[in-house]
């Protein structure tokens, strides 16, 4: 079996979450005899020497992708291709239609990019998966208002392309739509009752995790020796919220005077970043506050501080799964995360670990109190994470799952055409 996957951006050096997934998800499949090819935009720096994709076996093709937007600042260019942009390209049709012996096309992405999936799918007679990574349906309300604001003061002339397409018909033509938060899923059920919606979780691989990576970690970062690591794992931006973590670290240094927050993601919004940055200079906390970059998923420094981390922090303010969450509980640590629907069907409050209210710091707080001054109940509430983890999230199971939807589709595919 072979399968098409639509990415709208993977960059090596911008590692986050949904990477992360699509990663797994892909060595998983070639597990099941599955392969994937993957098209995503190319890279201005060009393809890195050792690209993690290809290394799970991908075949990997790259086409030409642009922000069809005028009058727009550059940095903000720049955000819209990191994180948020509804990218267009005039290669990518004719790439996918010189692509032969394809079973099936699955998008990871919705906008123009998934407009020319739906296009090819159709033109080929191919099923059609969309994967929602992030959310659609499932949104808080500042969030939703922001992605449909007009683009500043720019004029978006790619209007256009997204009407020849019929992007906006992605989801009515998808033959199975996926998504990892129960909630999504629901909302999607109510909206399309016939059509295959899909649960699917992100997967961890739970022996990666279990092995001890602690001394890269301590090389890496020695300024961590004797500290009380509060650690949040994430690309840089106003969605993840780092910023909040930060305007809460001097009450937390009041109570715990060890303590040090550190940072891990790339910074995917230059104007948020520089403002972060100066927050902390502001508040003098320089020395307690650690940004690592960008690291891979298997990076040992990554692993490493999952592993001496006292707890993992998650203050996003959407997240409709929490994949660090799972990272976390299998390397050993606690977890504390903001109350979005993504944690709130991973996390039992005081059971397996904490949820809190971004307009209520003292809950925050309190969690805080609680896992840096209990240790035995710290290691408790991992330990219960942990088990969930290595009973519903093995990457395997989940990638045999996958390739379970994809032949059953492409069986009522050909029955169709047989059929018609």
């Amino acid at each position: 079996m072979r399968t098409v996957h639509l990415l709208r951006k993977y960059n090596p050096a911008e590692w986050g979450g949904t990477e992360t997934a699509i990663h797994r998800l892909f060595l998983g499949l070639r597990g099941q005899g599955v392969e994937s090819i993957v098209y995503c935009p190319r890279l201005e720096s060009g393809d890195p020497p050792d690209d993690p994709l290809r290394a799970a076996g991908c075949e990997l093709h790259r086409f030409s992708a642009f922000v069809p937007i005028l009058g727009i600042p550059d940095s903000y260019r720049r955000q819209l291709v990191s994180v948020g942009g509804n990218l267009m390209s005039f290669d990518l049709l004719p790439l996918l239609c010189r692509q032969g012996n394809v079973s099936i096309v699955h998008t990871h992405t919705l906008g123009r990019i998934g407009g020319i999936g739906r296009a090819f799918a159709r033109w080929r007679r191919l099923p059609l998966v969309v994967t929602i990574h992030g959310g659609v349906l499932d949104l808080p309300p500042q969030l939703k208002n922001a992605i449909q604001q007009p683009v500043g003061q720019g004029w978006e002339w790619g209007r256009i392309f997204g009407l020849l397409l019929r992007s906006r018909e992605l989801f009515d033509d998808a033959d199975a739509i996926i998504t990892c938060n129960p909630k999504e899923a629901a909302l999607w059920e109510e909206k399309f009752p016939r059509k295959h919606i899909l649960v699917q979780p992100h997967g961890v691989p739970m022996e990666q995790y279990g092995r001890d990576h602690r001394a890269a970690a301590q090389e890496a970062y020695p300024q961590l020796a004797g500290r009380r690591v509060l650690l949040a794992v994430g690309r840089i931006d106003s969605t993840k919220n780092q910023l909040w973590l930060v305007e809460q670290l001097p009450a937390v240094l009041q109570q715990h005077p060890d303590a040090m927050l550190v940072l891990a993601g790339a910074c995917t919004e230059e104007l948020y970043g520089r403002r972060m940055q100066q927050r902390i200079q502001e508040l003098g906390l320089a020395e307690r506050v650690l940004l690592t970059g960008g690291l891979a998923p298997a990076d040992p420094r990554l692993l490493g501080l999952f592993q001496i981390a006292d707890v993992l922090v998650l203050p996003s303010v959407s997240e409709t799964f929490g994949l660090v969450l799972l990272e976390a509980w299998a390397s050993g640590t606690c977890v504390i995360s903001s109350r979005t629907s993504g944690a709130s069907a991973l996390i039992r409050h005081g059971a397996n670990g904490w949820l809190f209210d971004l307009d209520d710091p003292a809950g925050f707080h309190k969690a805080v109190n609680r896992t840096l001054s209990e240790p035995g109940l710290k290691e408790r509430l991992a330990a219960r994470g942990a088990e969930l983890v290595a009973a519903q999230y093995n990457t395997d199971a989940l990638a045999g799952r996958m390739k379970w939807l994809y032949e059953e589709l492409i069986e009522d595919k050909h029955a169709l055409r047989h059929s018609a």
